[in-house]
């Protein structure tokens, strides 16, 4: 009988590369991020709020991450807000305007009203309410921030609300109070916003001591966004302030606000930077070398005044005090 073929071996699967394992644990891993959370179509339920595309004076294409308006004193301002709840459930959320912060009596907050206070939002629904910004009469001329703020649920936030009042824009900038504290290593001062526009300040440092320059640092923003009529208090870094010296600080401090015209103030401060430590120390050196050499002096004074004892000679000449007594009583008549 012819020998029956034989059966090739059966080639074991190719093992998957380690990368390309890990791949699929991640698609795994991501798919099974993306099933939905709830049976209701899940996702986030928090609601939120933001200005509505397609409306306001400054619209823009994907969005707007805030309320821009212009007008002239007596103007009324028109825009809307969206309300969005993408949860299962309704939604009720209270609308309110605030001032931004500033501290010069504007009150931008009063002058937003709403066509509804308060608004119910169906479950996965957006809802849309309009609002007016009245400019009163007297209103001054320039940059008025405010503040759409919405409450619900237990959480608040906020939408800005720039408005600027038509007229000529001011920007006026003061820095005031530098104070150079060696201790902590910092240079403080504070910026005043004395014009009627948001200023985004620039500072510049530099400090010129005995020996020569000490600090020189180019102009640079500062974090800080100064609403008109605002003052802050802010710290520059001096890590290495010298130990010994004289030094005369000035900042420069630059912003535009928002137009061709730009706001500079110049503040100057002085600090003698002396090494108490090292001073007291050899202070109480001195102090001790001093003691010393008096001790000393007072030591020879007291001994100048301490007569010598008498030598042999003089005894036998009868010039000691015994003698002094025997010639002072010869002839007395006294016993000796």
């Amino acid at each position: 009988m012819p020998p029956k073929p034989s059966t090739p071996p059966k080639q074991p699967m190719p093992l998957m590369p380690a990368s390309a394992r890990a791949a699929v644990v991640c698609a795994a891993l991501l798919l099974a991020a993306a099933a939905p959370a709830h049976a209701d179509g899940g996702g986030s339920t928090a609601w939120s709020v933001a200005p509505s595309t397609g409306s306001g004076t400054r619209p823009a294409k994907d969005g707007r991450p805030a309320f821009y308006a212009e007008g002239a004193p007596g103007t009324v301002l028109q825009d809307t807000v969206a309300v969005t709840n993408p949860g299962p459930k309704p939604r009720t959320v209270s609308l309110r305007g605030a001032d931004a912060g500033a501290d010069d009596g504007k009150a931008t907050g009063a002058w937003i009203r709403f066509a509804q206070r308060q608004v119910k939002v169906p479950p996965r629904t957006r809802a849309e309410v309009p609002f007016t910004v009245t400019v009163p009469e007297d209103a001054v001329p320039g940059d008025h921030p405010g503040v759409i703020v919405a409450s619900g649920g237990g959480r608040t936030v906020g939408v800005r609300l720039h408005l600027r009042v038509g007229g000529s824009a001011l920007p006026a900038l003061t820095v005031e109070r530098v104070r150079i504290d060696q201790d902590a290593g910092r240079i403080t001062y504070d910026l005043v916003n004395r014009g009627n526009t948001v200023l985004k300040p620039k500072l510049a440092v530099h400090a010129d001591g005995v020996f020569g320059t000490l600090l020189d640092r180019p102009a640079r923003p500062l974090p800080v966004e100064l609403l008109p009529g605002r003052r802050v208090s802010l710290s520059e870094p001096w890590p290495d302030v010298p130990a010994l010296d004289v030094a005369d600080v000035r900042l420069t401090v630059t912003a535009s606000g928002g137009t061709r015209a730009r706001a500079r103030d110049t503040a100057t401060a002085s600090a003698r930077f002396v090494p108490w430590g090292a001073v007291a120390g050899g202070a109480a050196a001195l102090l001790a070398v001093a003691g010393g050499a008096l001790h000393l002096v007072r030591g020879r004074r007291r001994d100048a005044r301490v007569p010598e004892p008498e030598s042999g000679a003089e005894r036998e000449r009868g010039q000691g005090p015994d003698a002094v007594r025997e010639l002072a009583a010869a002839g007395t008549g006294e016993e000796l």
